[in-house]
């Protein structure tokens, strides 16, 4: 029966969560490698010719960057998911990203080109941007449509386990590189991370292309008198206004932390605390590997009590954590920064990650799904979490030095979701046991899912 909920993992299943995994890590790889870049080399390389503070707010400028673009890349290459098929818009995705982060690992810094050199890489990083858009949001919609709907929070959380993998490779990588002198780092050293990406790539690419259309899509396709459109962001605008806002707000809380955790917290680190360079990675790099598998916990939550729980749960623990954290931060002690950062990772992001990729999947029906996940996601990726490195660092130098400012941001972001979630109706985002194996029982106006 069409409506029956499928129990076991097939070997496409399989092989798109493979996918899935491997380019949500190696998006974050990318990210987390140009965040830590950002707060170590490509202010001095790109922007020689500023002082320090104003160089690290430049190089977090070329970071938000990236997030400005993301959706333009999130709307079109998810149109071509929803209309054309998932496969050909994960293979792109994942082209521009390679060319993009290996572009960056090739490029002649200030000191041989000139003004052309931060040219050429805010170029790269809308490229890289573009690609990124419809990642996250591709695999989300790839892996929600094939896994099962009583397995799909832990399959989700896999995915986005990615994430702090990726983070955790990318640092790691630059603390290699950082262990070289000063002037080798800011010689050759610093491009072999963007360079190595490109094996991940390969990888990645063979893996897609290997794919086959989600059985959720080729049913849609099938049915296509009664569900496709031709248009799928105006079907999207026309029906699920309301849940493209609640998604825009639900994911406020885990872009901020998240991006704090990832891309902030080091700069801040080396540049205000003083911290040595590479014992601020390393405390970096302990919290990322200690978090690496907090997603896949929180989609086992998902689960059991539902995403809508568990993102209130997350969201409850980033507005408590986030002052005791960033007082580990403040003290400049590696031990107690790294447990700081780790204590927020595991808890705040690794109970957002799989609920806010489940929550999001459930908002949207088949046909404008991939539309509706890389909207809501890309528009607060650009106004929120692309902007957050750069926002924290402001506030900072507003605070003298002082963190007061950035835990009341990051308390707010995480308060947005908080609200967004606790106010929508009790069937939008959240598909219950019994509702998810019969979607029939919902009303129209009701399904939040095919």
């Amino acid at each position: 029966m069409a409506n029956e909920p499928q129990r076991t993992m097939t070997p496409q299943a399989r092989r798109a969560i493979a996918a899935a995994y491997f380019g949500t890590l190696i998006e974050w790889y990318d990210y987390a490698l140009y965040g830590a870049a950002a707060g170590l080399v490509i202010g001095p390389l790109f922007f020689p010719d500023v002082i320090p503070a104003s160089a690290s707010m430049l190089a977090f400028a070329t970071f938000a960057v990236g997030f400005v673009v993301r959706p333009l890349g999130g709307l079109i290459i998810s149109h071509l998911g929803d209309r054309v098929g998932r496969k050909p818009a994960m293979i792109l995705t994942i082209v521009l990203m390679g060319v993009a982060t290996v572009g960056i690992g090739l490029l002649p810094t200030a000191e041989a080109i000139g003004l052309a050199a931060p040219i050429l890489l805010i170029l790269f990083r809308f490229v890289q941007g573009f690609g990124a858009g419809a990642e996250l949001a591709g695999a989300l919609t790839l892996v929600a449509e094939y896994a099962p709907e009583r397995r799909r929070g832990r399959v989700i959380g896999l995915v986005t386990s990615g994430a702090p993998g990726g983070a955790f490779l990318a640092t790691l990588a630059f603390t290699f590189a950082s262990m070289l002198p000063g002037d080798v780092l800011l010689g050759w050293a610093w491009r072999i991370p963007f360079l190595v990406s490109a094996v991940l790539f390969v990888l990645a690419l063979w893996i897609r292309r290997r794919l086959e259309e989600t059985p959720e899509y080729r049913e849609a396709v099938a049915n296509a008198e009664q569900t496709a459109t031709k248009v799928p962001l105006a079907e999207l605008f026309r029906r699920s206004p309301r849940e493209l806002v609640v998604g825009f707000f639900s994911v406020c809380g885990h872009n901020v932390t998240n991006y704090v955790l990832s891309a902030f917290a080091l700069s801040y680190l080396t540049l205000t605390v003083g911290m040595p360079r590479v014992e601020a990675l390393i405390a970096v790099l302990v919290s990322s590997l200690l978090t690496a598998f907090a997603p896949v916990l929180g989609g086992m939550a998902v689960d059991r009590f539902g995403a809508k729980r568990v993102l209130v749960f997350g969201s409850v623990a980033g507005i408590v954590l986030t002052y005791p954290v960033f007082l580990s931060l403040q003290s400049g002690d590696p031990v107690l920064a790294a447990l700081g950062m780790t204590a927020l990772g595991v808890v705040a992001v690794g109970a957002t990650a799989a609920s806010t990729g489940t929550f999001l999947t459930n908002l949207f029906p088949t046909r404008y799904r991939f539309t509706g996940v890389a909207t809501a996601r890309e528009l607060n990726g650009a106004l929120v979490a692309g902007p957050t490195p750069l926002i924290a660092t402001a506030l900072v130098a507003a605070a003298g030095g002082g963190l007061w400012l950035v835990v009341l941001f990051v308390i707010a972001a995480c308060l947005v979701s908080l609200l967004a979630v606790v106010a929508t109706p009790k069937r939008i985002g959240d598909l219950q046991p019994e509702e998810a194996a019969d979607p029939s029982r919902l009303a129209p106006a009701e399904r939040v899912s095919d």
